[in-house]
């Protein structure tokens, strides 16, 4: 019998109208004959109002007791599913990540999962039974619930399709595939069929809400193929696959935007070797996450100018980091929150000359400036105004021929 791992977003579950309607989904598979594992995240708009909650009480709010009350959603979640099937007629249940147990090491809320104990649920399917189990949570090794990070039930569905070695993962969300670019944002977007690990990761990585950056990167290494559906419409999604006989000769796959960067500089620091060091450090411990980086040396060889980009939740705890930080002396350290990062994306640029050139071209011929360019072996980056994001992805979107 062919098994299947259905991961449901929270869109996708977010109305008892839409949970019936994912039992209707998680029924035709069943219907098939096919042994079916269900993981789901809380309803939409759930975990934010949690968050909200830990707000108003601390502001410093514990890390373990602040995954154990974020895990809370899900639960709820999948015994609504559970009884809807069960209303159907047919056998299920909700299953807690720490009844089978997941087990996870890493921080709270940013673990990964390193092992899945299977018996119970196997047990459960062979009995002809629909286990539904909470996504976005595990057990460490303290027996402490812990979280994989927003999104991170597409991690759990990725890695419940390597423990129980399944024929298929389908994540169902609330756009039926990935696509070029937003359609929300680009009228002109178009559906991409089939994406590679590596692109779907820039993608990811880059601005792209579809999938969960570490989930496509746990599927890279375990070779996990996975499609991308709409709980919504019944369309043929996206998939994302390792198998280079299936990508289209196209030099571009996708174009990306983000909507909350920040962009820091320290002027004036002190140029030394180990400098970049003494500032990065501090920043990494207190998990800030740095992304485009410029160095640029004065003109008398002392100091350097030294910018970069961060989530603009973290510019106020970077901000007191840098100050505090006795390794650097500085004259100045600004920030600015009106800037957004948009990226082009492709396996086909490694071997096409001209990407660079295009892209920048493109952009200027629509008066758009460029602060800041990072690059890698298949995207480009550039931070710009965030008033010109929607003008950029356009102009990019037609130059590269995605229109």
């Amino acid at each position: 019998m062919k098994t299947v791992v259905l991961k449901f977003g929270g869109t996708s579950v977010g109305s008892i109208d839409r949970i019936k309607s994912v039992a209707k989904i998680i029924s035709s598979y069943k219907k098939k004959k096919m042994g079916v594992i269900v993981v789901s995240s809380a309803m939409s708009g759930t975990t934010n109002e949690l968050i909200k909650k830990t707000k108003e009480l601390s502001n410093n709010f514990d890390a373990a007791e602040y995954d154990v009350l974020l895990a809370t959603g899900e639960q709820a979640t999948c015994a609504l599913i559970a009884g809807r099937l069960k209303h159907l007629g047919f056998k299920a249940r909700s299953w807690m990540s720490w009844q089978l147990p997941i087990i996870t090491e890493g921080p709270y809320s940013a673990s990964r999962i390193s092992k899945i104990n299977k018996g119970k649920i196997l047990n459960f399917m062979k009995s002809g039974g629909i286990p539904i189990i909470t996504g976005f949570q595990g057990i460490n090794l303290e027996n402490r619930i812990t979280t994989l990070g927003r999104g991170g039930t597409d991690a759990s569905a990725i890695m419940l399709a390597k423990f129980f070695n399944t024929d298929a993962c389908d994540i169902y969300t609330d756009v039926d595939g990935v696509y070029t670019t937003d359609p929300r944002n680009h009228s002109k977007a178009k559906k991409i069929h089939k994406i590679s690990y590596d692109e779907m990761l820039e993608m990811a990585s880059l601005g792209a809400k579809v999938m969960q950056p570490t989930s496509v990167q746990d599927a890279k290494l375990n070779n996990i193929n996975f499609s991308v559906k709409s709980s919504f419409q019944k369309k043929k999604g996206t998939l994302i696959t390792g198998a280079k006989k299936t990508f289209s000769n196209q030099i571009i796959t996708g174009i990306t935007s983000t909507k909350n960067d920040s962009k820091v500089t320290i002027v004036g620091v002190k140029d030394r070797p180990g400098v970049a060091a003494a500032v990065f450090k501090p920043l990494s411990l207190n998990q800030i996450n740095v992304d485009m980086v410029v160095q640029n040396i004065s003109l008398n060889g002392k100091e350097t100018d030294l910018t970069f980009t961060i989530k603009s939740e973290d510019v106020k705890k970077t901000e007191k980091i840098i100050k505090q930080n006795k390794k650097i002396s500085f004259r100045k350290l600004t920030y600015d929150n009106n800037v957004s990062k948009v990226s082009i994306i492709g396996v086909g640029m490694i071997t096409t000359p001209g990407i660079t050139y295009r892209m920048f071209q493109a952009l200027a011929s629509k008066k758009i400036n460029i602060m800041v360019i990072s690059t890698s072996e298949i995207k480009i980056s550039v931070l710009i105004s965030n008033k010109q994001i929607k003008k950029a992805v356009a102009v990019l979107h037609k130059e590269f021929k995605l229109d």
